[in-house]
């Protein structure tokens, strides 16, 4: 087996060897050996770290993604979750879409005084009422990463 030295993960991954230490201490790598005082990986770690990169992006915390893996390092993609995931996202990028729409009518408002747009104050009265269901509804937890 071809074991990589940590600075070699880091320079092959573009992660800092401290986040590295950091994925290890959180159960998501896992050195197999160590020559001197410098860890050693194997080479299935580049690809673990890929893995991790993607459910980062996707917004899954750490914890999580260390339950993405077999306790040997090998991947098991939990799908319910991550079609769950997907599912948040695509609803993520449709509000973002109408947020990007009523900015853009904002932007273009042919009215000289945005006020005396009838479009500009429903967008407003939406705004409050989406801010209103926002405060009223309990917040999950935070995602962390």
């Amino acid at each position: 087996m071809k074991l990589l030295d940590i600075g070699e993960v880091a320079a092959r991954s573009g992660l800092a060897p401290s986040a590295l230490r950091y994925y290890e201490e959180k159960g998501l790598i896992h050195a197999v050996t160590r020559h001197g005082l410098r860890r050693q990986y194997g080479a299935e770690v580049l690809q673990q770290l890929s893995i991790i990169a993607l459910a980062k992006m996707a917004g899954f915390p750490l914890e999580e993604i260390a339950r993405m893996f077999t306790p040997t390092g090998r991947p098991d993609l939990p799908r319910g979750d991550l079609h769950a995931r997907a599912e948040e996202m695509q609803a993520q990028a449709r509000q973002l879409a109408a947020l990007a729409d009523m900015v853009r009518h904002v932007a273009d408002c042919p009215e000289p005084n945005h006020l005396d747009c009838e479009k500009f104050r429903a967008l407003l009265r939406m705004a409050t009422r989406a801010q209103q269901r926002a405060s009223a509804t309990p917040k999950p937890p935070k995602r962390q990463s």
